[in-house]
């Protein structure tokens, strides 16, 4: 496969700098990873394209600059644990791999999980772990997590997720209804209690689970 370091670089210039993302961490860290890696044959050669592409099972890889905005709303640091729900192909949870101690990942199509599991180990990931199960119950077993990542949109924020966020953490979704504008929430877990910010408009596909919308028929896998 060619190397396309150089599309990564234009990536990070040409679509999420400009944008706004600043975090020089967030934006080292999408230079490094292989896009190219995460999406199906067919869709390589547009892999660096600014907009969502389609990965299977009805699900799609996030825009790069969404990746980004998501990414740096999660400040991030080098010690924290990390909880993605929604795993998808693993793309957002190899770069956020760059910034954390570790990430761990939920997907609820069993395809998906366990491609993106072995993909994941192929490409030296070694910090990221991903389960197929009901994202909208959080990490299986329990845990405690600096920066809750949700990668679809829920009418609210799941309480099973909340429970699972550390003092101090960070937790940032897409909320509203199925099929329209969203807007993308931050709660800040703080002393004095949940702080909640919006940092604007979004269109994700629907968080479906125990917690989230009701299933649209489609097999999970």
């Amino acid at each position: 496969m060619p190397d396309r370091s150089s599309d990564r670089q234009l990536m990070v210039a040409s679509q999420i700098a400009p944008r706004g993302v600043a975090d020089a961490r967030v934006l080292d860290a999408m230079r490094s990873v292989p896009r190219e890696e995460f999406v199906p044959p067919a869709q390589r050669a547009d892999a660096y394209a600014d907009h969502p592409l389609p990965i299977g099972s009805g699900q799609t890889i996030s825009q790069p600059y969404i990746v980004g905005m998501m990414l740096e709303a999660a400040e991030i640091a080098p010690e924290d644990r990390v909880l993605e729900i929604g795993a998808g192909s693993g793309y957002a949870a190899a770069v956020a791999s760059r910034l954390a101690a570790s990430v761990c990942a939920v997907e609820r199509i069993g395809d998906l999980a366990r491609a993106a599991a072995a993909r994941l180990a192929r490409l030296g990931y070694g910090t990221v772990e991903v389960r197929h199960d009901d994202g909208t119950g959080g990490w299986p077993g329990g845990g405690s997590f600096d920066v809750i990542l949700v990668a679809a949109a829920g009418p609210e924020v799941p309480a099973p997720l909340l429970a699972q966020l550390a003092p101090g953490g960070r937790l940032v979704m897409p909320v509203g209804p199925r099929g329209e504008a969203q807007r993308l929430t931050r709660i800040r877990r703080t002393p004095e209690g949940d702080r909640h910010e919006d940092l604007g408009a979004v269109v994700f596909v629907p968080l479906i689970g125990a917690a989230g919308y009701a299933d649209d028929g489609a097999a999970p896998g």
